[in-house]
């Protein structure tokens, strides 16, 4: 946790650029690392169990999205209520919101996790599985579910940490998380032979084990934010403050599971299994680069959102400009990297020749407007951060929803498996000029206000 108790307010005082950097870098590492697992994750999966188990994988995309997007309604929401209080100096209900925050997971942890096991394998058919694929999927997605109170209570509590002043705390549970599930990811596949079982194994046995570890800091009473008597029961205020802003991030998940249902549906009629397949490539690559940013978005989320509550107006569009030039730098990059090397990036994967054809034309699709993709997406999360949820709701639904679904439904009946990744290049360009829109409606108001 901190190291002393005069963490927080520094997020007022100290220089922007410094702070991005002391609350950013960590996070950044840690959404890396954790997409860098992904990638091993479906790389051990593609070549130690197989290129049907690499496509079964794809299908659970969605229902992992669901679970996030519950997630992220509760960790999301909160943490950035909890950097709006202490911005105000309400350390007693910082304090509740952390105790509400471990009641809500897991209440939700435990519902989510029941009620999609016994639904499971219609609700994998409906996404888009198979009869070779479906058992891969509902091999993975049991054992996954049967442990996602630890993974909600695991993300929820990291989110805590960031927010509370303990970037570097938060950036540590993740990697370690990372560590172990590289250990034994392979151990179980290659090994023990457990198959895709084992993969979701690890992932579960590594959260739990930073989860207890995560609890234990909470419960040193040095810091002024920890678990004590009184902080569990419910508080109304809390509850619906969390849900109305983290409501954003919510929809954005569930729109995104949507949206990969289209997806597989789409590639799995214009180009059968191995379709499917590609986009689970393409997605776990083109998450590396969002994660980075995202990385980022939540290095920028305690400091606008205290600046925010302090009404420090200059210093909250310091972090937005700030943050906006490095989530560009970072898509640049990822632009770059996949338009030079994407055979040599689909053949780490797999090596089937048919499933690496399908990878390289969408990489380079996909990535094609990464270099303005990070504006829109720092956007989002700086309304987010600021509490305004209702303009976070419309870009995040603007893209996935009103654009991308239209797009998904008319492109592929005319170019088929060309015209599922040409609608996400068309989605972003879109998203990125009505980002740029309500940005400028934001900054016109707050100059008015003065």
């Amino acid at each position: 946790m901190n190291n002393n108790n005069k963490a927080p307010t520094s997020l007022g005082t100290d220089d922007i650029g410094k702070l991005l950097m002391q609350y950013a870098v960590p996070a950044i590492i840690a959404m890396t690392a954790s997409s860098l697992y992904n990638i091993t994750d479906s790389i051990f999966i593609g070549h130690g169990v197989g290129k049907d188990a690499l496509n079964g994988l794809g299908i659970t995309f969605p229902l992992m999205n669901l679970s996030a997007a519950f997630g992220s309604m509760i960790g999301v929401g909160a943490s950035t209520l909890l950097s709006i209080r202490m911005g105000q100096k309400d350390y007693k209900t910082a304090n509740n919101i952390l105790g509400n925050v471990l009641t809500l997971n897991i209440i939700m942890g435990i519902l989510l996790g029941i009620i999609t096991i016994i639904f499971l394998k219609p609700i994998l058919l409906f996404f888009g599985a198979s009869a070779t694929t479906l058992p891969y999927a509902y091999d993975f997605m049991l054992i996954l579910l049967a442990g996602n109170v630890f993974t909600h209570l695991y993300f929820g509590l990291n989110a805590m940490l960031r927010s509370a002043g303990n970037p570097m705390k938060s950036m540590i549970a993740t990697i370690y998380t990372v560590l172990i599930n590289l250990v034994l990811n392979p151990l179980f596949i290659f090994c023990f032979h457990w198959g895709i079982q084992g993969s979701a194994l690890a992932t579960i046995i590594s959260q739990t084990a930073i989860l207890c570890w995560q609890i234990h800091l909470f419960n040193d009473k040095k810091y002024f934010i920890h678990f004590q008597k009184g902080i569990y029961r419910l508080k109304k205020k809390i509850v619906t403050d969390s849900f109305s802003i983290g409501l954003a991030p919510f929809l954005m998940n569930a729109a995104g599971c949507l949206i990969v249902i289209l997806i597989n549906r789409q590639l799995l009629k214009h180009g059968g299994d191995d379709a499917v397949g590609a986009y689970t490539i393409v997605n776990r690559l083109a998450f590396l680069f969002v994660m980075t940013v995202i990385g980022l978005n939540q290095g920028m989320q305690p400091i606008a959102g205290y600046n925010y509550g302090a009404r420090l107006q200059p210093r909250v569009i310091s972090v937005l400009k700030k943050t906006m030039i490095y989530a560009t730098v970072i898509m640049l990059v990822g632009f770059a990297v996949v338009e030079t090397f994407p055979r040599q990036i689909a053949t780490l994967f797999t090596s089937d020749t048919n499933l690496i054809s399908l990878v390289v034309p969408g990489l380079r699709w996909v990535f094609l407007l990464y270099p303005i993709v990070g504006f829109q997406m720092v956007a989002s999360a700086f309304f987010q951060s600021i509490g305004k949820a209702g303009k976070s709701i419309i870009l995040s639904m603007a893209r996935q929803v009103l654009i991308l679904i239209p797009l998904l439904l008319i492109f592929p009946h005319y170019w088929g498996i060309t015209g599922v990744w040409a609608s996400m290049s068309v989605s972003d360009f879109l998203s990125v000029i009505i980002a740029a829109t309500l940005l400028k409606i934001e900054f016109k108001d707050n100059k008015k206000n003065g």
